[in-house]
């Protein structure tokens, strides 16, 4: 493909510059790499009822450790 070569050409009907406008958005939007989806954010509410800095336990036995005190 030479540069002078267009990267699209129009074979039918008279596109408007809206028209092709969309037309370029979509393709653009097409050919981004999908971005990671951000972390959800933790409301203000669940974290009040959190005590301040305690990790949340995992692992075995962890339902029952999350009713004791730390």
């Amino acid at each position: 493909m030479s540069a002078e070569e267009p990267l699209c050409r129009i074979v039918r009907g008279v596109p408007t510059a809206e028209e092709l406008a969309a037309l370029v958005g979509a393709i653009v939007v097409r050919t981004r790499p999908a971005a990671a989806p951000a972390p959800a954010a933790v409301s203000h509410w669940a974290r009040s009822a959190r005590p301040a800095g305690a990790a949340p336990v995992t692992g075995p036995g962890a339902w029952r450790a999350s009713g004791l005190p730390r």
